[in-house]
């Protein structure tokens, strides 16, 4: 048992004392609609755009708190919008800092999956070259965000065939990205993932055990245990003391995505008890895909009072 769960075990923190354990929840940004000030009388404008100005954002955010949430994980993914991301320069990430910081909220991770296209074990290597460069960039954008943890997506080379060379080539990204990451400060945590590549935690595990770094660790997704159809026992303990969040989404096997929460094959009890008994604690992000719903916010606040009924009834603790 960790020294974490031997604290909880032998003395009830009050509700009052700043260092009391607990998970935070969070949310993913496509969970919520992605502009909700160009709305105006038709919530249909908004959909399909992401935030760019200072009050976009500042509007964007704000459906944070009014969810129920603590924080939100931003996307650098596959649409030219927001791998754009990937071009921030330190004032663009400070006025996006401060429209959260504004509202109450903070951005809890990045989620880079833009390398699902920018395969980092792509047989091409200038795609190699490009899916480094990602790398680089991603963390910078973190540090000038503010932003202490960055998931790195398990895909080696997503829409290729796959080469007997592309887990090295992945593996090396990752190796050659701890210098950076150490110097800004920026965890890395690997996802498992839907597909064939790293599809657990277990695989994810090998890596950070390989590469020995305190900056490279394990960001695991609950949804994609169950969907590949894997123990949660065996999983979970494979990343104890290593992971440094957690998503909670539903599935069902073949459906990744879009499953309303509560109506897949998760077993939300047997995964809360696990994390409780292994002592875990931390930030608990919902991944969802809301981001072309008018009524997303009500959506989100469904899937957060779903989870903490789960959490809290298994002996966790909710901390704002």
């Amino acid at each position: 048992m960790s020294l974490a769960a031997q604290s909880t075990k032998a003395e009830q923190h009050p509700a009052d004392d700043p260092l009391r354990d607990g998970v935070s929840l969070g949310i993913y940004e496509k969970a919520l609609i992605s502009n909700p000030s160009r709305a105006g009388a038709s919530a249909s404008e908004a959909l399909g755009s992401v935030p760019i100005t200072g009050d976009e954002w500042r509007a964007y955010f704000e459906q944070v708190p009014a969810a129920g949430f603590s924080f939100l994980d931003l996307s650098i993914d596959e649409s030219a919008e927001r791998e754009a991301r990937l071009d921030w320069d330190a004032t663009t990430c400070r006025e996006v800092r401060h429209a959260a910081e504004s509202v109450g909220t903070m951005i809890g991770g990045i989620c880079l999956s833009v390398h699902r296209k920018i395969a980092p074990g792509s047989s091409d290597p200038t795609l190699r070259r490009r899916a480094r460069e990602v790398m680089a960039r991603g963390l910078k954008v973190c540090h000038e965000l503010g932003v202490g943890v960055i998931q790195i997506a398990g895909y080696y080379c997503y829409y290729e065939d796959p080469n007997p060379d592309a887990e090295h080539w992945y593996k090396q990204m990752l190796a050659d990205a701890v210098p950076l990451a150490a110097r800004l400060g920026v965890v890395m945590g690997i996802e498992n993932v839907d597909g064939a590549d790293v599809t657990s935690i277990c695989k994810a595990m090998e890596f950070v055990s390989a590469i020995d770094s305190p900056y490279l660790q394990v960001y695991p997704d609950l949804g994609n245990i169950a969907e590949q159809g894997l123990d949660p026992a065996t999983e979970l303990a494979a990343g104890r003391g290593h992971m440094v969040a957690l998503h909670a989404k539903d599935v069902r096997c073949g459906e990744p995505r879009r499953v309303d929460m509560g109506t897949g094959i998760v077993d939300w009890d047997r995964s809360f008890q696990l994390l409780r008994e292994q002592g875990w604690v931390g930030r608990l992000m919902i991944e969802m895909w809301n981001d072309d719903a008018p009524d997303s916010v009500d959506k989100a606040r469904i899937a957060r009072d779903f989870i903490a009924a789960r959490v809290t009834a298994n002996g966790m603790a909710v901390v704002p």
